[in-house]
Parts: C-alpha cells; sequence; structure tokens
C-alpha cells in the first residue's frame, strides 16, 4: 500500500517541503540553553583551533551552490561529494547528478574538479514533445583562496575562479568536436557566523559563456545568498539558500530550504528543495548529496 503512495509526484512534494517542515523546530528548550552553549563551544574550538594548524571559522557551507573548499581551508583536507537531483517540468523531467572532488594542496587554498550530468525522462503530457539531449555537461576545475580569515570577528573572505569546458551531447559526440564552448566563472565569498549557530554567507560573481560558433556571449550575474542553523554541538543544519541570475535586466530568483545531516563522522547527507520564484524557471526540483570527508574527526 504504502508504495502505491510513493509516486513521483508524491516523493518530490515529500523531499521539496521536508526541510521548510524542518524549519519550525530549530528552537532549543530553554532548559537545555546553558548546555547548548558549553557543547557548541567545545564544538568551535575543536574545529576552529586545532594545535599546529592556522585557525579557521566554522560556517555552514550551503548544499546547492556549494563552495570550492571550506573557507578558511587547512592543507590536506579533502572531500568527495556525490549528488543527485529532480526537477518537474510540464513537458519532461530533467535530471542532474554530479561526482566531485575537492582538496586543500596547501593552507588556504581549495581545488575542485567536478563531473556534471543532465538527462531527460520522457514526456508526461506529450510524446510528441522533443525534449533535450543527454550530456555530460562539462569538465568542471575551480579553485578558491580564503585571503581573510578573522577568528575574532567569525568572518571569512575567498576569492575563487571556476573554469569549465563545455561538452557537446552524447548523441554527437561522434560527429562534432568533443568540447563547444567555455564557462568563465570569477567569484567572491562573504561568510560570517552570528554567535555559535546562526550562519550568513554571501557567494556572488559574473558567469560568461562563450560556444565555438556562437557570435555573442550569453552573461549572467549570479548573487546566491544563505542562511543558516547549526544544531548544537554537530555540523548538521537547517537553513535556506536564495539562488539569483541577473538576466537581460530580468532577476530570476530559486528558493532553496535544506538540511543536513551527519550519519557519522566522516558522512554527511544534504537535503535540498527548489521553489521557483519567477514564471520563467517552470516547476519544483529537489536534489541531495552525499558528503564524504576522508580523515575527518571530531574529538568531543
Amino acid at each position: 500500500m504504502i508504495f502505491r503512495f510513493l509516486t513521483k509526484k508524491n516523493l518530490l512534494f515529500c523531499i521539496v517541503f521536508l526541510p521548510i517542515l524542518g524549519l519550525a523546530q530549530v528552537e532549543p528548550d530553554s532548559s537545555a540553553l546553558t548546555n547548548n552553549v558549553y557543547l557548541d563551544s567545545i564544538f568551535v574550538d575543536e574545529i576552529e583551533r586545532l594545535p599546529g594548524q592556522k585557525d579557521k571559522v566554522l560556517h555552514a557551507e550551503p548544499l546547492y551552490i556549494d563552495l570550492i573548499r571550506d573557507l578558511g581551508a587547512r592543507k590536506g583536507e579533502k572531500e568527495w561529494n556525490y549528488g543527485l537531483g529532480m526537477k518537474t517540468d510540464r513537458d519532461f523531467d530533467e535530471f542532474e547528478a554530479l561526482v566531485e572532488y575537492e582538496w586543500a594542496p596547501v593552507d588556504r587554498l581549495g581545488l575542485e574538479i567536478e563531473l556534471p550530468l543532465t538527462f531527460y525522462g520522457p514526456s508526461a503530457a506529450d510524446p510528441t514533445v522533443i525534449r533535450p539531449s543527454s550530456r555530460l555537461e562539462s569538465l568542471k576545475l575551480a579553485a578558491q583562496w580564503s585571503f581573510f580569515v578573522s577568528d575574532k570577528w567569525n568572518t571569512s573572505m575567498a576569492l575563487g575562479y571556476i573554469h569549465e569546458f563545455e561538452l557537446v551531447d552524447f548523441n554527437k559526440i561522434r560527429s562534432d568536436n568533443f568540447f563547444k564552448g567555455n564557462s568563465y566563472n570569477p567569484f567572491l565569498v562573504l561568510a560570517k557566523r552570528w554567535g555559535l549557530n546562526y550562519h550568513s554567507l554571501i557567494y556572488t560573481g559574473p558567469r560568461m559563456v562563450k560556444e565555438f560558433d556562437a557570435p555573442t556571449w550569453d552573461v549572467a550575474y549570479e548573487i546566491n545568498t544563505s542562511f543558516h542553523y547549526m544544531i548544537t554541538g554537530t555540523r548538521n543544519f537547517i537553513g535556506v539558500e536564495l539562488n539569483q541570475e541577473v538576466v537581460q535586466g530580468r532577476l530570476l530568483t530559486v528558493m532553496r530550504p535544506q538540511m543536513r545531516i551527519g550519519i557519522s563522522e566522516r558522512i554527511m547527507i544534504g537535503i535540498v528543495s527548489g521553489v521557483p520564484l519567477n514564471r520563467e524557471n517552470r516547476g519544483l526540483s529537489s536534489f541531495a548529496r552525499l558528503i564524504y570527508e576522508p580523515g575527518f574527526r571530531a574529538m568531543h
């Protein structure tokens, strides 16, 4: 009986609104406030002040447009990410998947390699609708340098750059060139932790795309902001991410309620829902991210 209830639309509805429902449960019991402050202080101190290593500030990282590496990254840090998402449309469903590896070769510098994949389901309403071709979107290379880390102000700043070598559709690989263009995306990150639990972050910069056979550039300006509440003594959080793009004078916005849950010291799961706030962006979406950090260890 339960499997008949879990249709595609019902499952998507649950994933979309699960993070929203979680927002109503973030207030801690007043009787436990003193213990919470003690646990948070211990946890934050473990993350930020390791013997013999540079200080860093603990920040909540957004789950959909994520950072290249932790702000203030330390040499030797590394992380694997596996993502899977779905977006409903009037004509067909769009699925996305990604595999990425990020690491810090030196203090304050993060590097990343990512392979994003997009594929499409059959038409739900009209089988004659021509759907886009499935494709490996690009080979994505990125770097991020934290140039300001202040333990006193609980603030970090970073500059970064993402370069994508865009690839042709799967059905054109044999007849066309393997690459079809380049995407250039410099960005700035500003993050601040307010007290022990509340986090805010701004990730912004232009994105410029030039395909080899296109006469003009496609240019957009991205403004991504996020606000999170991190659960006492853990890296679990709930919050919201606003992904905005300025394209040809129009502001396109998607609101993404989200939560991150640790299932072990080294493995976390992130759940993200997408609610478009413009008519140009049709359909609800969902996204899940599996995060694996080899070598991470909490001491408390």
